[in-house]
């Protein structure tokens, strides 16, 4: 078959890269579906941006190692800018100011941040002295690393693509090797801290989020509509669903955003129990591939940015799947490869490009690398 197969192409992760492409197609079926029948607005557009995100990350596995570390504070900084420059000049969407318009696209540098932040922590931790990574110097740095852009995003307000930055650093800083004494610590402080943020940090529809997730039922008209609506579309669809294009939920609009965050109960009405066990296999065959290119990398800095990379991803597929089931307060977050936005699937896809990168490293570097 080697004879047959060009070289290009056999070397390509297809474990990874078919279930991926299973993924996005029956994503653009659902989004067919939730406008009415039609490949536009929603379908047509999905899949030609999978297509150019797919090509960008094919480039990016050309990438050499000591050009990406090289890059990774550079890269870092300027996000960084670009957040401060959306509070000073930022386009405003649904009460929120988080898009800089560049005339050709409306870019928004906090889905960057997203894998931006897990590539300069695995940066700074493989240049970290091992005997360094208990001291304070392995600890402030990296928060500060992660306390600047989460803020930034915080007035924005995001709540959401806040929350994904800091499970993205912190998952990073876990498997770097910090003692366990300073998340238990973190866990505690978060907990004490978490009621003072609640009435005093969180606006008035961010702390309505929160008491709808914890009653729905209250407020079902309102407050509660969204979550209400997309537990009706998951238990109607039953074990089979009602079929293909034949969502009521969605197609009569009460289920609000079904092509976006509400994709998957959008789904689960047409394809039912199967179709979402299908969704949720697909995904673990992803990210166990990713695990997979973390566990044979040969140094530190690819393991921590396979890894991270890996953890992003999955901090959007739990997150959106818990709330659409009512088990998370409805945070924004959009489902990987299925939902309709371009942001969402530029970072998800920056993470499959990165995994790409790090798993041809694996395949040309020696296993006697170990810096």
């Amino acid at each position: 078959m080697n004879s047959v197969i060009p070289a290009p192409i056999a070397r390509q992760p297809w474990s990874m890269l078919l279930p991926l492409i299973v993924l996005v197609c029956f994503g653009a079926m659902v989004l067919f579906s939730a406008a009415g029948g039609h490949w536009q607005p929603f379908a047509t557009s999905h899949l030609i941006r999978f297509a150019v995100f797919l090509l960008m990350a094919s480039v990016m596995t050309l990438f050499p190692r000591d050009l990406v570390r090289f890059v990774s504070y550079p890269v870092y900084a300027l996000l960084l800018v670009l957040l401060v420059a959306v509070e000073a000049i930022g386009a405003v969407g649904g009460g929120s100011q988080r898009w800089l318009d560049l005339g050709v696209i409306q870019l928004q540098p906090s889905e960057l941040m997203k894998p931006a932040i897990v590539l300069v922590l695995a940066r700074f931790y493989s240049g970290l002295p091992s005997g360094m990574i208990t001291s304070w110097r392995a600890l402030v740095p990296a928060a500060v690393l992660i306390a600047m852009p989460v803020g930034l995003v915080l007035l924005q307000p995001d709540l959401g693509t806040a929350l994904s930055i800091m499970f993205g650093g912190v998952v990073v800083m876990f498997l770097a090797g910090l003692p366990m004494r300073w998340f238990i610590s973190g866990g505690v402080a978060a907990l004490v801290i978490a009621p003072i943020a609640y009435f005093f940090g969180l606006h008035d529809y961010q702390q309505r989020r929160v008491t709808t997730f914890l009653n729905p039922e209250s407020d079902p008209l309102g407050a509660g509509y969204h979550i209400t609506q997309s537990k009706i579309a998951i238990g109607s669809g039953g074990l089979f669903g009602k079929g293909f294009n034949e969502g009521s939920q969605s197609h009569l609009n009460y289920l609000p955003e079904p092509h976006t965050d509400f994709v998957f109960a959008t789904m689960a009405e047409e394809w039912g129990l199967l179709g979402g066990l299908m969704v949720i296999l697909i995904y673990g065959l992803i990210m166990r591939w990713g695990l997979s290119v973390a566990r044979k990398s040969h140094d530190r800095f690819a393991k921590l940015l396979a890894s991270g990379m890996v953890a992003t991803m999955f901090f959007y597929v739990a997150i959106n799947l818990m709330m659409v089931m009512g088990l998370a307060p409805v945070v924004g977050i959009p489902l990987p490869f299925m939902s309709h936005g371009g942001s969402s699937m530029m970072t998800n896809m920056i993470c499959i490009g990165t995994l790409m990168m790090v798993n041809r490293w694996n395949s040309r570097a020696p296993r006697s690398r170990l810096s």
